[in-house]
């Protein structure tokens, strides 16, 4: 019998599993954070059995044939979750999150029975996250700004309206024109803003004071470049704090190797099987001088550094157009100049901007139009190329002190990528 009943045992299951995952969450919330005298209007055992009445009613539907009996059931709990929170509410407590969550979680039953397990459980994971998160988020909200919520906005109004009719052809069928195609290049736009708005939001969480070696680390989601700059500056100040500075301009470099690595991932991830040697070299050394400079004694290390919001929409065109020019030198070069024009192409364009140039080679290579080793050589002397950029911010405008402990680091990154890129 239970053989052959087993799947409808596991739907059941799931349901089960999703209600005690919210119910534990909130009767933990409550007994934790709300005063002795206060209930929780649903906690462990009651989350469970909405979980089960969900998948229930879903199971009576199929049984019945008619739809009539979910509807039935679900409003009937409805109804439950209503007058519980108007008790709750009489008591001063207006927040509705445990009634909301309670239909989420009858809901999340319904689909599991149905079938749909895996998104089923998705939702109850991510309703607990957001229930456990309650006091981050809050904190995150009030540090936004109107500047930082008008630039989202504009951002994703643009990215909804203009993504879906952009053409996804090529504007020419010649080379070097056939690998310009407008839908892909917003499409890179998009990719690029949401790993940099990653970390912006993770520093509007945990703020920027919360320890050099962490605000490099998110710092370097959104730019290292600007992290190089700004603890480079600061070290004139306080010339004591350079290998904190250090070690917070390492890490942000590191993380810089890692957004290369997603990018590739994202765009063409059988490049990967090539590119992965030579960068993950470099980060490996870059770490490796991470860990020296974070057990060297050092002072204070409450520092702050400043990001602009990634989703601003004029530095997002601006991206888009580099993108999109990067792209079209690169399949011009190698058109016309075969492998060497590539490299000086991606030497000059790493200059610049790591993230361009990354995408750029990745999509050639992906296209056809790029050998995997070109690719990757070119990849990895943009990345150099960008790194001996920021070195430069150090060596120019970091203390004396900031260049005495940052120059070995520098050196062993740009010889550990280059060798391994020509060699491998």
């Amino acid at each position: 019998m239970i053989g052959e009943n087993s799947e409808l045992f596991y739907h059941f299951g799931v349901a089960l599993f999703i209600g005690l995952l919210v119910g534990l969450q909130r009767e933990y919330s409550y007994d934790a954070e709300n005063k002795p005298e206060e209930k929780t209007a649903a906690g462990l055992r009651t989350f469970a059995l909405l979980g089960l009445a969900g998948a229930t009613a879903a199971f009576a539907t199929e049984q019945m044939g008619s739809v009539w009996a979910f509807v039935v059931i679900v409003t009937m709990l409805g109804l439950l979750l209503a007058i519980a929170y108007y008790h709750t509410s009489k008591g001063g407590s207006i927040g509705m999150t445990t009634e909301v969550a309670g239909v989420v979680v009858i809901l999340a039953g319904a689909m599991a029975y149905w079938g749909q397990v895996a998104l089923a459980v998705a939702l109850g994971v991510i309703t607990t996250a957001l229930l456990s998160f309650k006091l981050e988020l809050h904190t995150f909200v009030k540090r936004l700004t109107r500047e930082d919520i008008v630039a989202a906005l504009k951002f994703a109004l643009i990215t909804a309206i203009v993504l879906p009719v952009l053409p996804n052809e090529p504007i020419a069928a010649t080379p070097p024109f056939d690998v310009l195609n407008p839908y892909k290049i917003w499409l890179m736009v998009v990719l690029i803003s949401g790993i940099s708005f990653l970390g912006y939001v993770l520093i509007k969480l945990v703020g920027s004071r919360q320890g050099i070696g962490l605000t490099g680390l998110l710092g370097g989601l959104v730019s290292s470049t600007a992290v190089t700059l700004s603890f480079s500056q600061r070290s004139q100040k306080d010339s004591q704090m350079a290998k904190p500075f250090a070690l917070a301009i390492m890490v942000a470099w590191t993380v810089m190797f890692a957004r290369v690595l997603l990018e590739v991932a994202a765009v063409n991830a059988s490049l990967l099987a090539r590119l992965w040697l030579p960068i993950v070299a470099a980060a490996v050394v870059g770490l490796a001088y991470c860990g020296y400079l974070y057990f060297a004694p050092h002072g204070n290390d409450q520092e702050e550094v400043a990001v602009a919001n990634p989703f601003e929409l004029g530095p997002a065109i601006t991206f888009g157009l580099l993108y999109g020019v990067i792209l079209l030198a690169g399949r011009a070069a190698q058109f016309y100049l075969g492998d060497v024009g590539v490299y000086a192409s991606s030497i000059l364009s790493g200059l610049v901007d790591v993230d361009a140039i990354t995408l750029s080679m990745s999509e050639l290579n992906r296209s056809g139009n790029l050998a995997a080793q070109t690719a990757v050589r070119a990849i990895v002397l943009a990345t150099m190329s960008n790194t001996v950029v920021k070195g430069g911010i150090v060596l120019t405008s970091g203390s004396a002190s900031l260049r005495r402990v940052f120059l070995p680091g520098f050196l062993l990154i740009l010889v550990t990528g280059t060798v391994l890129a020509f060699f491998q």
